[in-house]
């Protein structure tokens, strides 16, 4: 669990900010959800939306499968589109990027009139011997 900072009075806030979760179940869901702060009583709930995080889980295990060289600059090595297990706007790549696998997504809000969350993914296998000092 994470939040964000608070943005006030903006109807299309822009948050740009990092957080790093260890996941447990790489078969999981990645579940968000927006709250509007209200200072005087309880948040008020302004929607939720979800990804699923096997796409970019399998897209790790292929790379270290084929020990994709961390020369290539860019390859797209998974295509996903909107569905049931995920709240996509429009289909999306798994990309290897100079080594590191990522994700940008454009996810839908769930329960509310209008909305959307821009993402962007970055899986890090803890398993790998090249990890920053920070994360081992």
């Amino acid at each position: 669990t994470a939040r964000t900072k608070v943005i006030n009075s903006c109807l299309n806030p822009v948050w740009n900010e990092e957080f790093t979760f260890a996941v447990t179940n790489p078969a999981g869901i990645l579940k968000l959800e927006v709250l509007n702060k209200d200072r005087f009583k309880p948040d008020d709930k302004m929607g939720h939306t979800r990804l699923s995080l096997h796409p970019i889980v399998s897209a790790s295990r292929l790379r270290r499968a084929l020990k994709d060289s961390a020369g290539a600059e860019e390859t797209k090595m998974r295509k996903v589109i909107p569905g049931r297990d995920n709240c996509l706007v429009r289909d999306t790549f798994v990309r290897c990027v100079k080594g590191e696998i990522v994700q940008e997504v454009w996810l839908r809000l769930c329960d509310v009139k209008s909305g959307e969350l821009e993402l962007k993914l970055k899986w890090v296998d803890v398993s790998s011997p090249t990890l920053p000092p920070h994360l081992t």
